[in-house]
This record gives structure tokens, sequence and C-alpha cells, in this order.
């Protein structure tokens, strides 16, 4: 029997309206009742800063602990000027270091991206890959989750109200699933 997996889904957008937290929420219908998931909040950590490392803000290691035992990591990220957010990024930073004790070192990870443009935040999933690279995180490689038009994929409540888009992720969350699998 296989152990109840835990995946922590993780937004790169801080907005209350965020598109990718709207997506992060629609993705928790496709988990099975054997995978445990939560969305792990990061806008209250505070910037990075090495000096923080020997006495980590109370936030970081909050984090750091919902990381630690996760078996894996689904993030929904914004596209800020072609790259990652700020905030997402700095999330990675806390995730890892310090050197030696980084809590993201070889985790299996599933990427998606909601935008208000035609890409569909795909440039900046581009980037987050080479960041996995060096924190030694695996990117799923397919498949690629990226939604454009955004606006036009929700309701006024913020549900997911397109098929394809839904599929997607649905497709998504398996294909993590069974990723995250291949490394216990």
């Amino acid at each position: 029997m296989n152990k109840k997996l835990k995946i922590v889904g993780i937004c790169g957008s801080l907005r209350k309206e965020s598109l990718n937290r709207k997506a992060l929420n629609a993705s928790k219908k496709f988990f099975p009742e054997d995978v445990a998931f939560e969305i792990v909040e990061i806008g209250d950590m505070p910037f990075f800063n090495q000096d923080l490392e020997l006495t980590l803000p109370e936030s970081v290691v909050k984090f750091r602990e919902k990381i630690q035992s996760a078996d894996g990591i689904l993030f929904a990220m914004p596209e800020y000027n072609y790259s990652v957010s700020a905030v997402l990024k700095n999330a990675i930073e806390w995730g890892s270091r310090p050197y030696g004790k980084a809590v993201m070192n070889g985790k299996p990870v599933a990427i998606m991206g909601v935008s208000t443009g035609m890409l569909g935040t795909g440039r900046a999933q581009y980037h987050l890959r080479q960041i996995c690279v060096q924190v030694n995180m695996y990117p799923l490689n397919k498949p690629e989750v990226m939604i454009p038009l955004g606006l036009d994929k929700f309701d006024k409540d913020g549900n997911l109200t397109d098929i394809h888009s839904k599929e997607k992720i649905e497709k998504l969350v398996g294909a993590l699933i069974v990723w995250i699998r291949k490394f216990l």
C-alpha cells in the first residue's frame, strides 16, 4: 500500500484576487483522498537576509517546516517582467538556505500559471525551471499548464469555469502524484 502523500501548494502572488491562487484552490478537488494538500502562505516572511540564518524568524521556521514535511510542491505562479515574482523568489531563497540545510533540496515539483495575457506565464515558468536546477528541485516536465486570458476563466466567486483549464490542472495533479511516488 502506498503511503499517504503530503503536497504543499505555493502561490507566487500575494494579491487577494490572484488568478493563481484561484487556480491553486481549483486544484484541491483533483487530489485523491490518499493525498493531503495544503496551501502554504509566503507573504509574511521577511526578505531573505543571510544575517538572519542563525536565528530564523518564526514565519520562516513555519514555512520551512511545512516544506520539509511535504513530499512535493505545486507552484502556481504569475509572470512579472518575464520572470518569477519577488515574493516567490524570496520563499525559494528561504527554502534553499542555509547551505547544507535546504528544505527544498530534492523535492519533486509541478508548475502551473495563469496570466491575463496570451502566454499564460510561460516565460516565468521556464525561469523557475532554471532556478529548480540550482536548488536541486525536480520539476515535472509534462504536462505544462500555462493558462492564458485568465480573467475569462473564473466566475465572480473565483471558481474555475473553463473546462480546458480544469482538464489541464487535473492532468497536472495526477502526473505530480505519479512523479512524487517515483522519489519515495
